[in-house]
This record gives structure tokens, sequence and C-alpha cells, in this order.
């Protein structure tokens, strides 16, 4: 922040950009690294110019154990269209954010960070420098490594998305007005690198070609048939080897899906999604994982000898994403 500021490129002092961004869940089921839908529960970040320095001012889910130096995500994000832009260095900033999403419980939390600050950092570039939508999604994608998380917090609803010849590409997709995710969010973490670690480097064919199949009709029945969401969201590919890393999960989704619920790991977990048909389904996923999890004999119910506590909420899926307001003194 000591690098001489490029005044040209960037909005005067007083100048605040405010970015309300929602969660999300990868993989969803069989989607590995592919399949991602935006969550209901968001995330404010507001950042002003001012003439010098870095100010912080965080509330909310990790506000006490995040960074508060240039290190933190928000800021190497900007920093990051910042170098895209060929603006030089970011100019003073104070960060106001309010964390509503939850660290290390696969619900999209390090997107929506990264998606904060490339858009907030892209709001205040001039006009003739800011990034197009496209450029926009290259390097949310970039920085979190994949655009599983941050495509539906960019765009809202339903993402497929792959890599072409070194370029990412998310389609959108309309998800069917029915569809009620439910979160069950327990209060331990798990890392994502631990939970990746866990995945073998192979698999059998059939093993592939069951989870592609089941890829395949999950995305119409998010879209138009949500009668087949149990059946589209069985994983052969990745849940069953990160079992280890979660008991309570895996066992909470298992018996879940054992009374017809469509429920998964939420990301790299340890929050099970239950995609439910109806605000009905949506009332009895709710009782049946407050059931579960109340059990003191179930799996469910404990992680390394310790009672699990459970946040569980409805949401809804949002058909928009990110959303970008700018202010001036």
């Amino acid at each position: 922040m000591t690098d001489v500021v490029n005044e040209q490129a960037v909005a005067a002092p007083g100048t605040s950009v405010s970015v309300r961004v929602p969660g999300s869940t990868g993989n969803v089921g069989p989607g590995f690294d592919t399949l991602g839908l935006a969550l209901g529960y968001y995330d404010e970040l507001t950042v002003t110019r001012i003439d010098s320095g870095l100010e912080f001012e965080l509330s909310g889910e990790g506000s006490e154990h995040v960074p508060h130096t240039a290190d933190h995500l928000v800021v190497r994000a900007m920093q990051a269209v910042f170098d895209a832009a060929g603006a030089g260095s970011l100019p003073g900033l104070r960060l106001e954010a309010h964390n509503r999403i939850p660290h290390g419980r696969g619900m999209g939390s390090s997107a929506s960070a990264v998606v904060a600050g490339v858009l907030a950092a892209n709001a205040l570039l001039a006009k003739d420098l800011r990034l197009d939508p496209n450029a926009v999604l290259q390097v949310c994608s970039h920085l979190e490594g994949h655009p599983d998380n941050v495509a539906p917090t960019l765009y809202g609803g339903l993402t497929v998305s792959f890599e072409q010849d070194g370029t990412y590409v998310s389609v959108p997709v309309r998800v069917h007005r029915d569809i009620i995710p439910v979160v069950a969010i327990p209060d331990f973490e798990v890392a994502t690198s631990l939970a990746r670690g866990l995945l073998p480097d192979t698999v059998a064919h059939r093993t592939a070609a069951v989870t592609a199949g089941r890829a395949a009709l999950l995305v119409e029945a998010m879209s138009n048939r949500p009668e087949y969401l149990l059946p589209a969201t069985f994983d052969l590919l990745h849940q069953p080897f990160r079992a280890q890393a979660m008991g309570p999960s895996f066992e909470l989704m298992t018996q879940l899906r054992d009374l017809g619920f469509a429920a998964v790991i939420s990301g790299a977990g340890p929050t099970v999604l239950t995609l439910a048909n109806g605000a009905d389904a949506a009332e009895r996923a709710v009782a049946a994982i407050e059931r579960i999890t109340a059990d003191p004999d179930s799996a469910a119910h404990t992680h390394n000898s310790e009672d699990v506590s459970w946040r569980v909420m409805s949401l809804r899926v949002p058909a928009e994403g990110a959303k970008v307001g700018v202010s001036t003194q």
C-alpha cells in the first residue's frame, strides 16, 4: 500500500462501493468441480477510498481470525483486479465487512470474499479500465482455483462450469421455483485442502459412468423435474472418500437419503445440504434433521467424542448474484 497510486485509474477519495454477495455450494452431489448453486445467505462489504493506508472494520463469522492486513482475501482480490487492468497499486482503503457465511463449512465463504473484492475493485476503477464480465469470471476463478463457487455467487441460480483452452466458462441454469435448499451447519470445520486430499487419483470406469449420468440428470432435475432430485444427487466420485473427515455429516446425509430426502455434502463439507421439493418437503427435512442430530445414539450427534451443535436453516436459491452499489461524498 506504499507504492505510488495512479490517481487517473481510480475513483476519488470518499467514493464508496457496497457489495452484497450470496453464499454458494459447490459440487452439488455428483457435479464435482462443475456444478454450483447460489444460496440466499449473504455477506456484505463496503469499501471506501481514503487518502492512504488500509483500515478494517470487520464483524460476523470469522472476523476475529482473518488478517487485518494486505493479506486479507478481499484485499488480495482487489489487487488482482488492479493488476489485470494495469492500474498499478491499490489506493488507501477502508474495508467494512459483515460476514454471515460461516468459514470452513462448505458454503462458499472464500468465493464470496473473492467475488466481493473483485467487484468492489472493478467499480473503483476508471470506466475505461474496468474488466468485462468474462474477465471478472477469469480473475475470480483463478483466485479461487476453480469456478464452481464463484460462478453462482456472480450470477445466481445454478451454474455449470468447465475449462476450455485455459479459459473458464460458466453457463447459468434456471432453477425450478419449488426447490428449497435446507442447510444443516455443524459447529466443526473441515479444511477444503484436507477434504480434497482424501480423493483418490483414479476411479473405476463404472464409478465415472454412474456419476456422469447422475450429474446430467441433476441439471434436468434442478431446472424442470425436481421429482428426480433424490436419484440425481447420488454420487460415487467424491463424497464416499471424504466420509472419514466428517463422520457426523456423512451419517446425517445418509439417514436423510434413506428417508427419501435429496441430501448431499455441501461443497467440501461439513455442512449437509438438502434440496427439498416444495415448502412441505423443506419443513419435513428440517424436522428430520433436528430429530437425527438430537438423538444421542446417532453418529451425527458426536464428533471426536464431543457433542456436535447444528444450525438448521431453510434458504432460497437467488435468481441473481452479487449486487454492487457506488456512492460518493
